[in-house]
This record gives C-alpha cells, sequence and structure tokens, in this order.
C-alpha cells in the first residue's frame, strides 16, 4: 500500500524532473500551449489520485506523458468534431491557411524537420516559446514557467517586480499567442539564430533559479541547475560555432565548480573566502577556460563571455586575497558596455571596493540607489551593509541588513544576513 506521503514526494519529485518534458510532448500533440498545460495539470491531478490506489509507477514521467498526450488527443479530438459540425460559426478568414489543427504529422513533415533540427523534446520547446512577437521578458518568463517549471512567485523575485504583476505579463503572453494565431511550430534551422539570444538567457535565468534558489530552505535547487547544464551542453552541440553558446556553457561549469563548497554540512552560506578551493571542480574550471579561450578569438567578446571571464578568475585565484581585482574591475567595464545592466554595475561594486576601497564603492553605490531599478533587489542593500561595516558605520549596516531580510525569500541567505546583523549586536 502506498501511503499518501510517498506520492506527494513522488508527484513532487516528478514534477522537479519531468514538468518540462511532459508540457514539450503534450504540446506536439495539441500545438496549443494553454491546452498542452491544461492536459499536464490534469495529468499531475490524476496521478495523486490514481498512485495512491494503484501504487507508483516504475517510470512515474512516461506515466504522467502518456496520460497527458491521452487527454491532449481527446481535446484535439473534440475540437475537429467541433470544426466539423459547426463550419457555419466560422468566417472564412479566421482561420489561417497554414494553422495547425492536429497531432505530429507524417514522416518527412516540416515539424519531422524540425525534430531532425532540435532533436531534444525540451530544448525544442524552449526555441518555441522565444517567438520574436513576443517582447523578451515574455518569452523569458513563460519559457521559465511552462517549460521549466518554476513558479511564478519566484520568477517575479527573478524579474525584481511583484507576482501579480508577472502573472499579469504571463497572461497577456500567452493571450498574444492565441490572438495572434503564432503556430505551434519549431523554428527551422535558418531561424533558430534570431531566437538564440533569448535561448541563451532563458538556461542562463534557469541556472540563476538553481544556484541561489529565490524562495525555500535550500540555497540550492540542483535539478533545475543540472538541467541549464543539460540544455547548455545540448545547445552547444546544436550551434557548435556560436561563440556566446560556449560563453554560456562556461559560465555555467565555472560557476557551478564551488557548488560543494558553498554551504557547510549544517546548511549555513560561506562566503567566497570561506570556502575550500581545494574542494573545487577543477576539470569544470579547465573545460570553462579553455571554453573561455576559444570564445574570445575572432572579435570583440559578448555578454556571457565576459561573464565566465570574471567568473574565471574568481575561480583561478589561489586564495581569495590574491584575486586579480583589478582585471576583474575591467572586465565588468567592458560588461557594461554591451550589457547595461543594473544588476552588472553592482556587482562591479564589489569589485571596485576590493581596489578602491568601501568609500568609493559606497559612492558608486549611491548612484544606482537613485537609479531605483534595483529597489526589490535584495543583494543592493545586502553589498550596501557589508561596505557600511566595512567602513566603521555599523548602525547604518545594520538598518542596510534589516532591509535585506525584507526582500529575502531564501531561508539559508536569510539565516546568513541574521547571522551578520547579530555580529553588529543588532538582532
Amino acid at each position: 500500500m502506498t501511503t499518501p506521503g510517498e506520492v506527494e514526494s513522488a508527484v513532487a519529485d516528478a514534477h522537479r524532473r519531468g514538468w518540462g518534458l511532459v508540457l514539450a510532448a503534450t504540446a506536439r500533440v495539441t500545438r496549443d500551449l494553454d491546452l498542452a498545460e491544461e492536459c499536464v495539470q490534469e495529468a499531475y491531478a490524476a496521478a495523486l489520485v490514481g498512485w495512491p490506489r494503484d501504487g507508483v509507477p516504475r517510470q512515474p514521467i512516461a506515466w504522467l506523458t502518456t496520460t497527458a498526450k491521452r487527454r491532449a488527443m481527446d481535446g484535439v479530438r473534440r475540437e475537429r468534431v467541433l470544426r466539423s459540425k459547426l463550419p457555419l460559426l466560422l468566417e472564412p478568414d479566421e482561420v489561417a491557411d497554414d494553422e495547425p489543427v492536429g497531432p505530429v504529422g507524417p514522416a518527412g513533415s516540416v515539424e519531422e524537420e524540425a525534430v531532425d533540427v532540435v532533436p531534444d523534446e525540451r530544448l525544442r520547446l524552449i526555441f518555441l516559446c522565444c517567438h520574436p512577437a513576443l517582447a523578451e521578458d515574455a518569452q523569458l518568463a513563460l519559457t521559465l514557467r511552462l517549460v521549466c517549471g518554476v513558479s511564478t512567485s519566484d520568477i517575479a523575485r527573478m524579474f525584481l517586480v511583484s507576482e501579480s504583476t508577472m502573472a499579469a505579463r504571463m497572461t497577456r503572453a500567452k493571450k498574444k499567442i492565441s490572438t495572434a494565431r503564432i503556430p505551434y511550430r519549431v523554428p527551422a534551422a535558418a531561424e533558430l539564430p534570431d531566437r538564440l539570444r533569448s535561448v541563451l538567457a532563458v538556461i542562463h535565468l534557469l541556472f540563476t533559479t538553481g544556484h541561489t534558489a529565490p524562495s525555500g530552505d535550500s540555497l540550492l535547487r540542483t535539478d533545475l541547475v543540472e538541467q541549464a547544464l543539460r540544455l547548455a551542453r545540448m545547445l552547444r552541440e546544436l550551434m557548435p560555432d556560436e561563440r556566446e553558446v560556449r560563453g554560456l556553457l562556461a559560465l555555467l561549469l565555472v560557476t557551478d565548480a564551488r557548488r560543494a563548497t558553498r554551504v557547510d554540512a549544517a546548511g549555513r552560506l560561506l562566503r567566497l573566502e570561506e570556502q575550500d578551493r581545494s574542494r573545487w571542480d577543477r576539470s569544470a574550471i579547465a573545460e570553462a577556460h579553455e571554453l573561455i579561450v576559444t570564445g574570445l578569438r575572432g572579435g570583440r567578446p559578448g555578454r556571457y563571455i565576459l561573464q565566465a571571464a570574471i567568473a574565471s578568475l574568481y575561480a583561478e585565484a589561489p586564495a581569495y586575497d590574491q584575486t586579480d581585482w583589478p582585471q576583474i574591475v575591467t572586465l565588468y567595464d567592458e560588461l557594461l558596455t554591451v550589457w547595461p545592466s543594473p544588476v552588472v554595475a553592482l556587482n562591479r561594486v564589489v569589485a571596485v571596493s576590493m581596489v578602491a576601497g568601501p568609500a568609493q564603492a559606497l559612492d558608486e553605490l549611491e548612484e544606482l540607489e537613485k537609479d531605483g531599478r534595483l529597489d526589490r533587489y535584495q543583494y543592493l542593500p545586502a553589498i550596501k551593509a557589508d561596505l557600511l561595516e566595512r567602513s566603521g558605520r555599523r548602525d547604518e549596516a545594520a538598518t542596510a541588513y534589516r532591509r535585506a531580510l525584507e526582500l529575502t525569500g531564501n531561508e539559508a541567505e536569510r539565516a546568513f544576513l541574521t547571522e551578520r546583523l547579530a555580529q553588529l549586536g543588532q538582532e
């Protein structure tokens, strides 16, 4: 007899590992993302009802895929019947000539060719969702939610907006797909480069969400990190000549190389200077270095190559106090020219503090505060608190730590900030 707890655990695990795969397979049947999402949700609900009675299947994700696809085929059949029985309800120009109305076509069809171009289900669906008709933020948010199963609240934290605002954005994006009759069609090989920027951003955001979870008890969500690494490797195989693809894979590898040392045995967050560098994954760092070197050849480097180069300098330093901070500041300056992001500017402030001291870094941070775009970003007050503490301004540092705590949803990070506040004697 399977207990309710075992079923809930199995369904949760299948959701973490398989949501995107189940949705991708179902969407190929429906060619309608809304209907596919509904069918997948129904399949997971059916698991919660059926698995306590029948037991957890040996291949839960396969079971969910089969169940969702069956529901999808039923929905497609109903739609076909409606179209055949009620043709007069449609005006002649309401349905585009190339609108897909059924499941995957026969061998040799356009869909078959697309499968050959992008053979992985999940990566194929990411390319599909990154449609140029949608705003980039909508592409990223919708893909993270639908394909990667990231919660709306966590996506909202990443984009520094409220959950209701993010939910409304995704609703508008899905509505646009429907009203604009954007067909379920994976782009051809010639179209892939036009969508690459958004696909890279999706994989990077997926990794970031796993590297430091926006919410929850654990600092890390290994399932999302490994999913992002897998997607980055597949993208490299698909587009081996794209320098920014190499850069993204290098960035993920060198950042994840520290995974085993980011928290101690009790789950306490460890700062970079506290981590045991002998336990870092040197093979991953070496692979990243090679990707960076080849990616720097042939012209001005892009965003991901530069980020990877910065992360590599941190990783290759023999010790924290031997980090090449001036070179890191130089790379951040270059990065800001190709990607003028306030988050990049904030990260640069940390490097500036190591070169020129906390006073100059605080001056630059105050300019970012005036900008306002990082008002909901917990790392701005956290960095400010550290700089104030290093400057001997303990009361102001305590105020900044409290603000960071208000904005932080991850319990490991909250514990770290609480500990820093306690060290100031101002819990």
